[in-house]
């Protein structure tokens, strides 16, 4: 019986299959396909323009430099800087500042801070984004209902751009370093305060310099969030000229004459902006060492305010009318009101805009089956890579799965703008069509785009359950001659199936909204729910956009729910 488990055993290695190293380059190889590639075509587009359409004559690099001279490309990128450097500058100081007084003190409203970060993370800009507009527009609530009239100078300029993005974009550093507040160090303090320091000495000179990391990693997530971002400039669009480089890209591809010349320099600009910001936070943690805690390091627990918590329980509810009131509120208003110049008065109060979504029922309709079909798809796809990168990193001995971690990573830093873009080049080839993967101007290039959108997310989500499973289960199965197919199916998947949902469902969530790559990649005739939305928004339609934003994303979420409550509802039952 041993001889013939020995032998089971060296058969199993023997397969290419079950190979670790096999795993490891099948993992890395549909990376590359999906990220490399696409982000490697746009850079080789700025060398070689025509490359991908068969003409291999060198470029004028002096494009490059024309970014500095076209009017065009010169204020697309100083907005962009613009934009995103106010941004990093105050996003950061404002959600690592709330993140601080969070985890420090106690008071009321204070869990519906957390929750209003949650939600902006989860709302796509671009929705965020047109109730801003609606509400400062010269047509928009503030001016027809409040009077406000000088709401709509001081939003639409730059500097109110920068606070609307503050406003959306806080939530990455209050994450950011709120997680990092988790555990504290107390003599640290003390000892100062035996010296004489008073408390904000204390924090200014302790508590800020150990927190640098997470303030750092905040700052980046939010400039790179930021220079990427698609949703603000689409919704500006309809009543305000702001360009920015990934609006500037999607007009060089959608206008005529098509100008991929334009929109692989300003691509490879984009990405250089991006990596320089990466590089800049590696360096900067690189120069000293931050681990404080010690098993001294306790727990923190926010104290209590007393009379005073109830000055910062009301500064906090006008803060979350402004971050999530205005936005979202202004939205789900206009949806039922007929003209907003009348105000809130009983006969302005329609449900005319959703009864046309039912009348005038293919656009939008059809947008939402599409946008679920390839969320659907999504979440399915980038489940099954996404466990096979997260298996690779957590239990492979592959020599380079470094380069793996890194990869799953790039979607995150790389706007959908130029995923997209890179896409359009590798899968609309001649040679293609010859084999049957000119995937170009079909929903199949959306499903692709998007899994790489979510492998980043999905990802994490799986290794951070896979580190909580003893490695000695899957040795032993090993050892017992257990092939992967069969420890996965026996061992880990059972044992992960809430965090395969929440990864399964975010990918999901995320997908049905993303605009950037559906408005790059859509096919003629197949219009997805982003894209109706954000076309009845640029046909001044508010109504009807707004309208479709609420019944679209609430249908969404009510899937969401469902699905959640049904896994539940199998989980108790398998477990009594």
């Amino acid at each position: 019986m041993i001889k013939a488990n020995n032998r089971n055993i060296g058969q199993g290695r023997l397969r290419p299959s079950l190979s670790p190293n096999f795993l490891g380059w099948l993992v890395s190889a549909i990376l590359a396909l999906l990220i490399l590639y696409p982000l490697a075509a746009v850079m080789i587009q700025v060398v070689f323009p025509g490359v991908f359409f068969g003409d291999w004559n060198p470029g004028n690099l002096s494009l490059l430099l024309d970014v500095f001279s076209r009017p065009l490309w010169r204020q697309s990128m100083l907005n962009s800087l613009l934009l995103a450097g106010g941004t990093t500058v105050f996003a950061t100081l404002l959600g690592g500042g709330l993140a601080m007084l969070r985890s420090s003190w106690s008071f009321p409203t204070a869990r519906w801070l957390d929750l209003s970060v949650w939600v902006l993370l989860i709302t796509p800009s671009f929705i965020l984004a047109q109730g801003w507009v609606l509400f400062a527009s010269s047509n928009g609530f503030a001016h027809k209902i409040f009077g406000w009239d000088w709401v709509t100078s001081l939003v639409f300029q730059p500097a109110g751009l920068v606070a609307i993005m503050v406003l959306s974009k806080f939530p990455f550093a209050y994450l950011s370093v709120y997680t990092a507040m988790e555990w504290k160090v107390d003599q640290l303090g003390g000892a100062a305060k035996l010296c004489g320091a008073s408390p904000f000495t204390v924090w200014r000179t302790i508590w800020v310099p150990l927190l640098l990391p997470a303030f750092l990693a905040g700052a980046a997530l939010v400039f790179m969030d930021t220079i990427g971002d698609f949703g603000l400039p689409s919704a500006l669009a309809a009543v305000y000229r702001f360009p920015t480089l990934p609006y500037s890209i999607y007009s060089a591809i959608y206008t005529s004459p098509i100008r991929f010349d334009m929109a692989g320099v300003l691509s490879f600009y984009l990405v250089l902006f991006i990596a320089i910001a990466m590089f800049v936070q590696f360096y900067a943690l690189r120069k000293a060492r931050f681990d404080f805690l010690s098993s001294r390091a306790t727990a923190a627990v926010p104290k209590k305010m007393g009379r005073k918590g109830l000055l910062l329980t009301a500064g906090n509810v006008l803060f979350l009318i402004l971050v999530i009131g205005i936005p979202m509120g202004t939205n789900v208003a206009v949806s039922f009101m007929n003209n907003i110049s009348r105000g809130f008065v009983w006969s302005n109060w329609t449900l005319h805009y959703y009864r046309e979504l039912f009348v005038n029922k293919q656009a939008l309709f059809q947008g939402l089956y599409h946008s679920l079909m390839i969320a659907g798809s999504t979440a399915v796809i980038s489940l099954i890579i996404g466990f096979l990168v997260a298996y690779v990193l957590i239990y492979s001995r592959f020599r380079w799965k470094r380069l793996i971690d890194i990869f799953s990573l790039v979607t995150l830093a790389v706007p959908g703008v130029v995923l997209g873009i890179g896409y359009i080049f590798v899968w609309n080839q001649a040679w293609l069509e010859n084999i049957g993967l000119l995937l170009y101007g079909t929903p199949w290039i959306l499903v692709l785009a998007s899994v790489a959108g979510a492998i980043p997310i999905i990802t994490r989500i799986i290794i951070g359950s896979l580190t909580k499973i003893p490695i000695q289960l899957i040795h032993a199965a090993e050892l017992q001659g257990v092939g992967f197919i069969r420890r996965s199916h026996e061992i880990l998947l059972p044992l992960i199936r809430g965090a395969l949902l929440s990864a399964g469902l975010a990918a999901f969530g995320s997908s049905v909204f993303d605009l950037a790559v559906s408005t790059i990649l859509y096919p003629p005739n197949f219009m997805t729910l982003p894209v109706a939305i954000n076309k009845g928004f640029e046909d001044l339609k508010f109504g009807y956009a707004t309208a479709a934003t609420m019944l679209g994303g609430g249908f969404v979420i009510l899937i969401i729910l469902l699905l959640e409550l049904a896994f539940r509802r199998k989980e108790r039952q398998l477990h009594d």
